[in-house]
């Protein structure tokens, strides 16, 4: 590790074999975890917590203080998890007090441009296309995939293994499984390759889309679809995630493509 053009606070902590190029920063109260890469113009600053394994590219700033004008200068943290990869100009600020930390899960890979702001948690597995920007106290469920350019609104929830075009705004909270474009944002179906992908069987994914049909196809409004789901549809692990993240739905869920809007909120 030792470089001498690279900044590095005696208080950190960094594994004998991770690799700090030059020209870095690195505050105090940092830990970085084995075998990982930190790229030539990197700032890590005080309070992030890098796993094993990862690596970040040139001039990605991590753990800057959230651009929330409530935030007090409170000891938070960011999280970052094994073999995650940030690239080029990457921006994760670290939480408030509304939960005292921002998480990123592991093997997540954080495309050029990316800004992930105060409070977010993003699971394991997790694409970000480049440019995409995330708001305030976002949840994103392992497997997802945005594509670029995305912007997402605060406090929205996207579902596991969903999958979001390039381009969109996310306004609204995306169930698990599903396909999002258009403008605006609408259900476009499941995401039925990246499930053949995760090993789902045929008739997984066929379960899962005839529940969507139910959501999003057959007339009803959310309430009406849930209801006859509950009724009539076996429990499976699928059907209950589905369910129970529309219950926690708090901003509404992305609308139909063709419905009137409200129907689907």
């Amino acid at each position: 590790m030792n470089q001498p053009l690279a900044y590095v606070h005696p208080q950190a902590r960094i594994a004998k074999n991770a690799v700090i190029e030059p020209f870095v920063n690195i505050e105090k109260n940092v830990e970085i975890g084995e075998g990982t890469w930190i790229g030539s113009n990197v700032t890590i600053m005080e309070g992030v917590r890098i796993g094993n394994n990862c690596k970040v590219f040139p001039g990605a700033v991590i753990g800057a203080i959230p651009q929330d004008l409530k935030y007090k200068g409170e000891d938070t943290t960011v999280e970052i998890g094994d073999n995650t990869t940030i690239r080029e100009f990457v921006t994760i600020n670290r939480g408030t007090s509304e939960s005292w930390k921002t998480v990123i899960g592991k093997n997540c890979l954080l495309m050029a441009y990316v800004h992930i702001a105060h409070d977010c948690f993003i699971g394991d597995y997790v694409i970000l296309g480049n440019a995409t920007n995330l708001a305030g106290h976002i949840k994103i469920g392992s497997w997802a995939i945005l594509g670029g350019i995305c912007a997402v609104h605060q406090f929205v929830k996207i579902g596991a293994h969903s999958y979001i075009g390039g381009g969109s705004l996310v306004r609204k909270d995306v169930p698990p499984f599903t396909k999002a474009a258009r403008e605006p944002l609408s259900y476009a179906g499941i995401n039925s390759i990246g499930l053949r992908r995760r090993g789902y069987s045929n008739e997984t994914i066929n379960e899962i889309q005839d529940i969507y049909r139910f959501i999003y196809v057959k007339g009803l409004n959310v309430t009406q679809a849930v209801r006859y789901i509950e009724a009539n549809m076996p429990s499976t692990p699928e059907r209950d995630e589905i369910l129970s993240f529309i219950s926690q739905a708090t901003r509404g869920i992305m609308k139909g493509y063709g419905r009137i809007p409200g129907n689907s909120q």
